[in-house]
């Protein structure tokens, strides 16, 4: 029973780290996002490339990490590997940007859409009443559903991870159906109008007004343009690296994590693109660039299924964003698993329960996703944490190369597909987006830098507290045996 306690249970089988990746990507902003990239590029040409750079971008990175995941399948991934490639203080600093932010900001944003879209359905339960005031603070209905469906969620994988796993898997299959359900839908009943307005002019690339007229951008601004239209791409194709966290309760890791890694990220890729071709035959540009709320998805559903559209939307993005918090909170956990091992965080999140899951990681975990519920900022968070979410994804790629040079002889069940063209590409990508965005964007920038920055000083106050103490020599040895 003890060694059941002090060790991972590898459960997970391919499908379901397959949906564990794509569910973990799916969450609500496919709905949302498009809205702003179009205002941002003006075209539909344009629009769609913005999906694609992400997806390739997206691809590259999963099919590089594949390489790492097959060499340390160990619980924590992304942070195991920066430590392996760079050195502790590395590690921690991505450790605690997740811990403060990326993660459970995340959480966060994924809980409260839910809650919104569950208002269409249920009115009471609006962000726009109150339902605490606590005089420094009003707290909503949705905000405490949020919450809610956090503590839920978080209770549920606390039990084991069988129980997680069989909400993943499920509710990711419901939602890619949906998805493709909506997809099918949409181009069936497809207004050629509006078809043919927006794909006339594909490749006319600017910034459109409220009033339809597309303002050209000079060269160089073009490219800010695009790099802060990928904003909100990359937030709705992040994620898909937390299959690696969990990698210590996967069957066959050294196999099923890169396999698993590269069939998620194609089929959400593939998805999404599929979703914006089908925005663009039911709406009009301008339409989809001022969607109520950014609500594109809402717009599209109302167009293709008339006025039960706003609800057969609410019930797809309630799915979504259940299945993707899921997936967001079960994995979450085990990056503070690994920190506690390397007495970098509380010493008890290291620490298995009788399930075999590090419980008090995840209820630490709920209730920091919980605090951002309350304080209403994970969305501002969240566009500026993009910044450097890209620059650990390109820290741990450029890792590939330092550890091939360090290690030349580890094993590597699985190579990084397209070494090196494909790794020095993504590099150079994630760069000049990086680059163009402090240029262009400095709020989506600064902010996350700052936070994960933050992270030094705490990083030497906690290796100062932990130092080992010096051995009493003069003490008297204790008896053995």
């Amino acid at each position: 029973m003890e060694q059941e306690k002090s060790h991972f249970k590898p459960s997970l089988k391919l499908l379901d780290a397959t949906m564990l990746v794509a569910g973990s990507m799916i969450g609500s902003g496919i709905f949302i996002v498009s809205a702003d990239i179009t205002r941002n590029v003006g075209s539909s040409g344009w629009l769609l490339v913005v999906w694609l750079i992400t997806g390739f971008m997206t691809l590259t990175a999963a099919l590089s990490y594949g390489e790492l995941s097959a060499m340390f399948p160990k619980a924590g991934g992304q942070y195991i590997y920066l430590k392996e490639a760079y050195n502790p203080l590395i590690s921690f600093l991505y450790g605690w940007s997740f811990f403060t932010v990326i993660q459970t900001a995340t959480i966060a944003a994924v809980g409260v859409a839910f809650a919104k879209f569950t208002a269409y359905l249920i009115p009471a339960l609006s962000e726009d009443l109150v339902a605490v005031n606590l005089g420094f603070i009003s707290i909503s209905p949705a905000q405490l559903l949020a919450i809610a469906v956090i503590v839920l969620l978080t209770y549920v994988n606390s039990r084991g991870v069988s129980a997680g796993k069989t909400i993943q898997t499920t509710f990711t299959v419901a939602k890619l159906l949906s998805l493709f359900g909506l997809i099918v839908f949409g181009l069936f009943f497809l207004d050629k109008g509006i078809w043919k307005a927006n794909w006339e002019n594909i490749w006319h690339l600017g910034a459109l007004a409220p009033n339809g007229n597309v303002t050209s951008y000079t060269t160089f601004a073009a490219l800010g343009a695009i790099a802060a239209a990928m904003v909100g791409s990359i937030f709705s194709s992040d994620s898909w690296h937390n299959v690696t966290f969990i990698a210590g309760e996967i069957k066959n890791p050294a196999r099923n994590i890169g396999l698993s890694l590269a069939l998620g990220t194609i089929i959400v890729t593939v998805l999404y693109l599929l979703t914006n071709v089908m925005y663009t035959g039911v709406i009009s540009l301008h339409d989809m660039a001022y969607a109520d709320k950014d609500r594109v998805a809402v717009s599209a559903a109302n167009h293709i299924f008339g006025t039960v559209g706003t609800m057969t939307i609410a019930v797809m993005i309630m799915i979504s964003t259940f299945g993707c918090n899921n997936g967001l909170i079960m994995a979450g956990a085990r990056v503070y698993y690994s920190m506690g091992k390397d007495g970098l965080f509380f010493k008890k999140v290291a620490e298995l329960n009788k399930n075999a899951v590090p419980g008090f990681g995840l209820w630490i975990q709920c209730i920091f996703a919980s605090l951002w519920c309350l304080s209403g900022k994970y969305g501002d968070l969240l566009d500026m944490i993009s910044f450097v979410v890209v620059g650990f994804y390109m820290l741990t790629i450029f890792g590939i190369f330092i550890l091939r040079k360090k290690r030349p002889d580890a094993e590597r069940p699985y190579k990084a597909f397209g070494y090196p063209v494909l790794p020095v590409i993504y590099i150079i990508m994630g760069l000049a987006f990086c680059i163009l965005l402090i240029i262009f964007k400095p709020k989506f920038t600064w902010p996350g830098l700052i936070i994960t920055l933050a992270g030094i000083p705490i990083y030497y106050l906690i290796k100062r507290i932990n130092v080992p103490k010096p051995l009493d020599l003069e003490a008297p040895e204790r008896a053995v045996g």
